[in-house]
């Protein structure tokens, strides 16, 4: 089965073009049975060319015969002399009559083909040298010789007999009777004429001859195609057909009638429609509004799965429009694939999709939660040191003994208290006792309330820190807000404050308030901390000291902003650059090549796009966000 025999079924019966001079299925298409009966089986069974040449010769001695009948009851009588022209007759139909019988004994054409040639050049021959007449020379019975020798003997042995005629015709003939050399102007015409025949023979059927070649590697190469075609089409899985315009079964291949027996329970027929009597009304509707279309020029492709199939299953089918020269559609193929494991590793893939999502949401709140743990943990210390310092300042205070000693120095003196003032030495220091006593007292309550603040300030950043980390740790279906891209900036670098703080990390900010965004917060931060952490790990391997992050923000259109995380660490090389974003790449040697891959796909889900940029080993490395801009007006 090939598509050109599908098109051609398709369009009808085929149209055989029409030659100048040839009639397909006329007189001369009628003579070939009859010259076939006159022909051996083995000719008859022979390859075109030796059938071609049997015909020639059969038709040649079947018109020699009937010529050479001729010759003898109409030209032989009128004669001075008959009887000699009487032999030339009788020998030449014997020699034709015995190239009939080499041609059935032996098979082959060769040897009749010999016999035909030599009878027909000797006996022109001999009837010219009886007849002793120069306009013998010229008779137009002598073009015959190199048409016949050539077509059936070939080119070389063909010259071998006109080369015969010829010398007879110029140099014989004009000798024997004994012609002036002036007048052999038309015995030469006529050699040249003979000549030229033979020439020209040679060149139509050399022409012949490289056409048949031709044609012949033409047949070959196109039935080479149509093997491997019909060898593809028969082995494959998938379901090829093909249906004229009315629906009806051209060609189909073995999948289709695994298909049909499925469906149906018995074998595609071709000349019948596609879908027969007792097909699902729901099919039959869904097949015309499909080969209605199909009609129209359209392709048409879509996905089914008949619920008469024993397997449920799911097949991608495409229909597509087969048109001939004029461009009219004449039919339709169909070809169907089965996509069932394809739908069910699109599934499983999803599926493992959303866990790789629900993994790396995860993955940011453990990041996050390590963030509040530094942070809260470096509050505690702050509060915890603030506390100390307030209870030894409280233990060691001379404050409290003192007001106890001057209570008690007044109370034993109540009654003669102006005396004791005045005149005891230990009531005149009291006055300046308690005055040292109270700015004793002003200075230890200016050092606890700075200890209170300094406690206050601590607990208000672990209050801070918490109540971000709970704005941010939600867990929510692809919530879009409208963000300040800085103040999320902001928050991601407090989150890793304590990390690069530990390890000598400078920050640099560049940017501006202002920038909104519409994307979700957690996604976004979570791809921001990525950024940070990976900037932080480049840095502390790259071993420097003037160790630095630069965040900048910047407008790259009207709908896009660009967040660009830079450092100086020890950069990307050029092979890996590809292979950042993949899943299961990193260059760490403790890492898992998760936290990019996921920061990949959460920005893919944003329709946000990452990329890296690095100028090579120890060159430090960008990695770049860019987002769709909120609609809203930015605030100034």
């Amino acid at each position: 089965m090939s598509t050109t025999r599908m098109e051609a079924v398709a369009g009808g019966e085929a149209q055989v073009p029409r030659r100048r001079g040839v009639m397909p299925g006329g007189r001369v298409a009628r003579l070939l049975p009859v010259l076939d009966a006159l022909l051996p089986e083995r000719v008859r069974a022979a390859p075109t060319e030796e059938l071609s040449r049997g015909r020639l010769l059969v038709a040649a001695l079947s018109l020699l015969l009937m010529c050479d009948a001729l010759f003898l009851v109409s030209y032989v009588p009128h004669t001075e002399q008959p009887l000699p022209f009487i032999g030339i007759g009788a020998v030449c139909a014997l020699g034709y009559g015995l190239a009939f019988v080499v041609l059935h004994w032996r098979g082959s054409t060769w040897l009749a083909s010999i016999l035909l040639c030599a009878m027909l050049t000797g006996g022109y021959l001999a009837t010219g040298f009886n007849t002793r007449s120069a306009a013998m020379g010229a008779h137009v019975f002598c073009m015959l010789i190199p048409l016949v020798s050539v077509y059936l003997l070939g080119p070389r042995l063909g010259l071998f007999f006109t080369l015969l005629v010829s010398v007879d015709a110029a140099l014989a003939r004009p000798l024997l009777l004994g012609q002036p050399a002036l007048t052999w102007g038309r015995e030469f015409s006529t050699a040249f004429c003979l000549l030229s025949g033979w020439a020209l023979t040679c060149l139509l059927f050399l022409a012949r001859d490289n056409a048949n070649l031709a044609l012949e590697r033409a047949l070959r190469s196109l039935r080479e195609h149509e093997r491997k075609l019909t060898s593809l089409l028969e082995n494959t899985e998938d379901v090829v057909c093909s249906v004229d315009a009315q629906g009806r079964l051209i060609a189909a291949n073995p999948a289709l009638g695994a298909l049909y027996r499925e469906v149906l329970g018995r074998e595609p027929r071709p000349g019948e429609p596609l879908f027969p009597e007792g097909t699902p009304a729901r099919l039959l509707r869904t097949w015309k509004v499909c080969a209605n279309q199909v009609l129209a020029g359209k392709r048409v492709r879509f996905e089914a799965s008949p619920s008469l199939l024993k397997r449920p299953r799911v097949l991608d089918i495409s229909v597509n429009p087969v048109v001939d020269l004029s461009g009219q559609v004449v039919g339709m193929t169909i070809f169907g694939r089965d996509i069932t494991e394809r739908k069910a590793a699109e599934t499983q893939l999803g599926e493992m999709h959303r866990s790789l999502v629900e993994a790396s949401r995860k993955a940011g709140m453990a990041e996050i939660a390590t963030g509040v743990l530094h942070n809260v943990g470096n509050a505690l210390n702050s509060v915890n040191v603030s506390v100390n310092l307030m209870s030894e300042r409280l233990k060691h205070s001379r404050v409290q003994p003192g007001l106890a000693r001057a209570a008690s120095l007044l109370g034993t003196s109540t009654a003669e208290l102006s005396a004791f003032l005045a005149e005891d030495a230990r009531g005149r220091q009291l006055p300046d006792y308690l005055r040292a006593l109270s700015e004793q007292l002003g200075r230890e309550r200016s050092e606890l309330l700075d200890e209170v603040r300094t406690l206050l300030t601590s607990l208000d950043h672990i209050k801070s820190v918490v109540s971000m980390q709970q704005q941010h740790a939600r867990f929510s279906d692809d919530v879009v807000e409208r963000l300040d891209v800085t103040g999320l900036l902001d928050d991601a670098l407090r989150l890793q404050a304590v990390a690069l703080e530990r390890v000598g990390i400078g920050v640099r900010r560049e940017y501006t308030e202002g920038d909104f965004v519409r994307v979700d917060r957690h996604k976004l931060l979570q791809i921001l901390l990525n950024f940070l952490s990976n900037a932080r790990h480049s840095l502390v391997e790259s071993g420097r000291a003037d160790k630095l992050i630069t965040i900048r923000v910047q407008r790259v259109s009207d709908a896009r902003l660009r967040i660009a995380v830079v450092d100086n660490g020890i950069g990307i090389a050029p092979e890996d650059a590809s292979r950042l974003f993949t899943q299961g790449f990193t260059t760490k040697k403790d890492g898992h090549g998760f936290g990019l891959h996921t920061s990949a796909l959460a920005a893919a889900e944003m329709d946000a796009s990452l990329s890296c940029a690095s100028e090579g080993r120890g060159q430090g490395a960008t990695f770049i966000i860019e987002l769709p801009v909120s609609g809203e007006e930015s605030r100034v």
